[in-house]
């Protein structure tokens, strides 16, 4: 598969968990920081990595180069998934259910991470098994993966979505499709508003500084008129007493 390029996507990062590890050498024991990072769109784009250094901030960014390596599709279906699935990961098994418009992701810590970053909204989840966090990650996208849209489905048989899913349901899956597009365009212009308004505040903010800096310089200014007219004074008195010496 293609690997997606991240650079026209625009990605949110989420720190799913951040833990201090130790390798045990020669000379003793050898500290890092590791961090699971989740990242994604919101509208269908998510992936998963895993950053390790010796400071926090250097591992998260490890981890979020590593995620937008790993960026995967997950078919939609309005603000949910398509259909039921249940995947297994070493110890970790998860279970993903279409929920009604409204119900809210209904999930733990880390699947809960995936499920918003992927821009699932409406969901039922069950974690079950081992609960480390690492392991739920990458089964939770390995169930995203094994998911089809209707679509998809009906063009590798050869038939109509209506045909594949019945009528009915094949309504509810546009009518759901064009209001999850609406509520992703929404969300999206949001956030570019946010980062305008944050940009011009941060703009401000700079030409606040600028003409304080201006003001004292200013100040500077003023210092110097006051110490030319001191020296005048100076200079007026030298004379008089001078004058005064010379009518003694």
């Amino acid at each position: 598969m293609a690997r997606i390029d991240a650079s026209k996507l625009n990605l949110e990062e989420t720190v799913v968990q951040v833990s201090r590890v130790s390798k045990v050498v020669k000379g003793g024991r050898r500290f890092s920081i590791r961090a699971l990072v989740v990242v994604g769109d919101r509208n269908g784009y998510v992936g998963s990595g895993l950053g390790k250094a010796s400071e926090y901030t250097e591992a998260i960014r490890k981890g979020v180069e590593d995620a937008k390596k790993n960026l995967m599709q997950v078919p939609l279906s309005g603000t949910t998934i398509p259909f039921m699935v249940t995947t297994r990961f070493g110890a970790s098994e998860v279970m993903l259910k279409p929920a009604a418009p409204g119900t809210g992701v209904i999930a733990g810590g880390a699947v809960r991470a995936v499920m918003e970053s992927a821009g699932v909204r409406d969901i039922l989840t069950k974690t079950l098994g081992s609960t480390n966090k690492s392991n739920t990650v990458h089964a939770c996208l390995k169930a995203l993966r094994e998911l089809r849209s209707p679509e998809e489905e009906a063009a590798r048989r050869g038939k109509t979505v209506a045909e594949v899913v019945g009528r009915k349901r094949a309504e509810q899956i546009a009518s759901a499709n064009a209001y999850a597009a609406e509520q992703a365009a929404a969300a999206r212009a949001a956030r570019e508003e946010e980062a305008r308004e944050r940009e011009r505040r941060g703009g401000e903010r700079r030409g606040e500084q600028r003409g304080g800096g201006g003001d004292r310089r200013g100040g500077g200014d003023r210092r110097g008129a006051g110490g030319d007219q001191r020296a005048g004074d100076r200079r007026g008195s030298g004379e008089r007493r001078g004058g005064g010496g010379g009518r003694r």
